[in-house]
């Protein structure tokens, strides 16, 4: 556990140490993102905090070859596969953030990159189920899938980076709870394994660069950033799912939830975030690349929570599903199950408040209830005015201030 720890420590400090550095790069290369009418910030700032990421990882996997406990893992890993595709991932994200790429175009490379992966040798080829054992897919079908699973999750990623330190956050988290169930899931070399290293390298670049970007943000990670730590959490969980060919302990339902049910539960807000908009976008008869502001963080922010608040209940959504998959996958524990089932609860009694409070307002004519009527006239507060009206509705459409 050393071990791991080490590299964590390596990735977060790396990366935020050089922050700053590739913050004053890009402002001198001019790579600023303006704020639009579909965006949540109000001023200018610095993108490509990615680079500062990317650099975190290349630091942590060059110290994973030098420490002892991953020496016979670094026979068999695949660390070059992740570093070329990262690298490209990158460059592809640096070039967005400074041009702009076509969404069709950027779909494309992403394949293209994805393709490369599997060339070098990280497929998912086979898992176990229940009653079948290992189950090995025969044909195309695994390039297909594997494909389908890296661009899925780059654009999951890249979908969530739409409030300050959402996506570094809500990463950070999933590989967390990855690197534990990896730990706990232990393979040929016992807990040295791939899933669990690149677990350990992801949660410490997004802790390197949460400081830097939490609200209010100094710099965006940009698409160079939620394309990699896409792609990252990608590889993790197909390593995650290759990480023995024998059958995992704790029964025939955590064989299920080992190899299947982890890896989605952990980013199942973003797959949601990006299914409802692809839904969303083609009942308008618009491109599935077109951008608009009705994702999750958004409607969280509609319905009166102020920034931090709606990044934070992100935040509590994704640990609660990702320990969730953690509880499915490896504990039999009702007592536990229930409690993280009344945490859900709870949690959704939070995100929903503000808005039945809004309701129960609105709506307290309808039962005889009047909470704002007044009985003399005279002390009736005066009608608001439209600078009122404005200062009143500021914070809810984004004022840093107003939480």
């Amino acid at each position: 556990m050393t071990s791991y720890l080490a590299v964590f420590a390596v990735a977060a400090v790396v990366t935020f140490l050089t922050t700053p550095l590739v913050r004053r790069f890009v402002v001198r290369a001019g790579a600023i993102y303006k704020p639009n009418d579909r965006t949540v910030h109000k001023v200018p700032l610095p993108t490509m905090g990615g680079i500062a990421m990317y650099l975190g990882l290349v630091a942590a996997l060059i110290a994973s070859q030098v420490l002892p406990f991953f020496r016979q893992l670094n026979l068999v890993n695949n660390s070059a596969a992740v570093l070329v595709t990262c690298t490209l991932m990158l460059g592809l994200g640096v070039i967005d953030d400074a041009r702009g790429i076509q969404p069709l175009t950027k779909l494309v490379a992403q394949i293209f990159v994805a393709g490369v992966l599997v060339l070098l040798g990280v497929v998912l080829s086979y898992f176990w189920l229940p009653g079948f054992g290992l189950f090995i897919l025969s044909g195309d079908l695994p390039v297909i899938l594997t494909i389908v699973w890296v661009v899925a999750v780059a654009n999951a990623v890249n979908l969530a980076d739409g409030l300050d330190g959402l996506a570094a956050g809500m990463v950070g988290i999933a590989a967390a709870v990855y690197f534990v169930f990896s730990v706990l899931s232990p393979g040929a070399l016992g807990i040295s394994s791939q899933p669990a290293l690149l677990a350990a390298i992801t949660c410490g670049v997004c802790v390197g660069f949460l400081p830097w970007n939490f609200h209010p943000a100094k710099i965006f990670m940009g698409d160079a950033g939620s394309m990699l730590l896409g792609i990252l959490l990608a590889i993790t969980t197909i390593e995650g799912v290759h990480r023995t060919i024998t059958a995992p302990g704790g029964g025939d339902f955590a064989a299920v939830a080992g190899t299947i049910a982890v890896p989605i539960l952990v980013l199942l807000i973003p797959f949601l975030d990006v299914a409802s908009a692809i839904v969303r976008r083609t009942r308008r008869g618009q491109g599935i690349g077109h951008a608009d502001k009705e994702h999750l963080h958004h409607h969280l922010m509609d319905i009166g929570h102020g920034h931090t608040q709606s990044v934070l209940l992100m935040y509590l959504w994704s640990a609660l599903l990702s320990g969730a998959a953690l509880a499915v996958g490896r504990i039999d524990n009702r007592p536990l199950v229930a409690l993280i089932l009344l945490g859900g609860a709870v949690l959704f009694l939070v995100t929903a408040l503000p808005r039945l409070n809004r309701r129960r307002t609105g709506n307290g004519h309808r039962n005889g209830h009047h909470p704002e009527r007044v009985d003399n006239v005279a002390d009736a507060p005066p009608a608001p005015t439209p600078e009122d009206k404005t200062a009143r509705d500021a914070p809810e459409r984004n004022d840093p201030e107003g939480l």
